[in-house]
């Protein structure tokens, strides 16, 4: 049985333990599944894929996670994040966990919870949103989503409503295996697909959370699907991070729609896994949008952490800023492809992008394409992209004030990250990621 066999006959088995759920959910699956088929894998010959092969997640033999995993206070939480939340929704394998979630005390008419229990008793309100930001026709990895979300986070903030606290979604991964009914001795690593919906209505500002983390050394796919959609005014601060397993494939995409003045400030950091793939794609769909993308992430090993950005100016007087920077040691591999799209009718424009990696060994290697498709003519946009070594005279300077090679090291490339950390408005959660970042570095530089 080929691979996408094996998908297909996951599917035909998922299809089974979903009978209750909305009609057009279902034919909506259906029609993203034939679309994977249709498609397969990506491959590098494919422009988007160029640099990065999923070969490993493609000829691996992955089943269905069944959502009862033995994760939760067993597997780590690598960020170590205070108790800073309105509300906790923790996630295992894919599936809500009611008992490890804190739901907390929300303003009146905010809706957070299980993606699954709101498209059971509130169909209507899903379906207007869920699968209209995110297509699947031509991205194989969203149809995959698709096709198998048991279930995800559902956060819709109503009009006018400010979150004085941020909203976190947790997803853990247990790593455990399933036996393979052809054989009662081999065991398959799981996948699984959240999806998370979130709306803001207009004038309503929030700041929501997405953080994963997998059992330590376990083999598992994670491929998450983000949509997120801003009515007039709307203002969200939304972060992801991610620290999977040392041998875990994560593959996501955070898609983006933005109303007359929205506002939307996106903080990606990859700090794990063995295989990444990062998309967010952000649509300024109004008038007078403003967007701004930071992203980190940092590689050691063999580890390939690969980002790829679209900012899309749809409509006029909208402004986007981008800074994306990597830390690369030992054999790592890096990419980053940010594409900046400016339509005819978006004139007065405003558009910056930047991006920056450092390599710490000769082995380490890094990929970018800074993209401009600009079809207006009253426009400032701008992209830079470098990739170097941390400045040796800028090392000995530190050493003649009497600080060692490893601290001198570590000082310049914490000043290097923290020009991305230091954007962060949430101070818990930008305290969180330099405690990873720091055990991280330690671990490159001690190489």
């Amino acid at each position: 049985m080929s691979n996408l066999d094996n998908y297909q006959a996951e599917f035909e088995k998922a299809r089974q333990q979903r009978a209750g759920e909305p009609a057009r959910i279902g034919r909506v699956r259906d029609e993203a599944m034939r679309r994977f088929l249709a498609q397969g894998f990506p491959t590098t010959r494919h422009e988007e894929w160029r640099f990065t092969s999923v070969a490993p997640i493609a000829a691996a033999n992955f089943a269905l996670a069944n959502g009862s995993g033995a994760a939760g206070e067993t597997t780590a939480r690598p960020f170590e994040i205070p108790d800073v939340f309105g509300a906790e929704l923790v996630f295992v394998d894919g599936s809500y966990a009611p008992a490890l979630s804190t739901p907390g005390t929300l303003p009146a008419g905010v809706q957070a919870g299980s993606l699954s229990a709101y498209a059971a008793g509130r169909a209507d309100a899903i379906e207007q949103h869920l699968t209209q930001v995110a297509p699947f026709d031509r991205q194989p990895f969203v149809a995959l989503n698709t096709a198998f979300f048991r279930d995800g986070a559902y956060i819709n903030i109503p009009a006018r409503t400010v979150l004085e606290k941020p909203i976190h979604v947790l997803f853990l991964s247990s790593g455990e295996t399933r036996k393979d009914e052809q054989s009662s001795r081999e065991s398959r690593p799981h996948f699984s697909c959240p999806r998370v919906l979130v709306v803001l209505g207009e004038q309503s500002q929030a700041a929501i959370v997405e953080s994963y983390a997998g059992a330590d050394g376990a083999e598992y796919f994670t491929n998450v699907v983000t949509e997120i959609v801003l009515g007039d005014s709307a203002v969200l601060d939304h972060y992801k991070l991610q620290h999977e397993s040392t041998q875990a494939f994560h593959v996501s995409a955070v898609y983006l729609k933005a109303a007359r003045s929205a506002n939307c400030t996106s903080h990606s950091v990859s700090l794990g896994g063995a295989l990444v793939r990062n998309d967010v794609i952000a649509v300024l769909g109004g008038e007078g949008g403003q967007c701004a993308l930071n992203g980190l992430y940092v590689a050691d090993g063999q580890r390939h952490i690969d980002n790829h950005t679209t900012i899309d100016h749809a409509m006029p007087h909208c402004d986007s800023r981008e800074i994306y920077k990597g830390v690369l040691a030992d054999r790592a591999r890096g990419v980053f492809n940010g594409k900046i799209i400016v339509r005819p009718d978006a004139q007065k424009t405003d558009a910056k992008q930047t991006n920056r990696a450092l390599l710490l060994s000769e082995d380490a290697q890094v990929n970018s394409k800074p993209e401009l498709e600009i079809f207006a003519n009253d426009v400032k946009c701008t992209h830079g992209a470098a990739v170097g070594q941390l400045d040796e005279d800028a090392v000995f300077y530190l050493r003649s004030r009497g600080i060692g090679l490893a601290e001198a090291r570590r000082l310049l490339i914490h000043a290097f990250a923290g020009d991305v950390l230091n954007r962060m408005a949430l101070e818990p959660i930008r305290t969180a990621v330099e405690r990873v970042l720091q055990r991280q570095l330690a671990r490159a530089l001690a190489a």
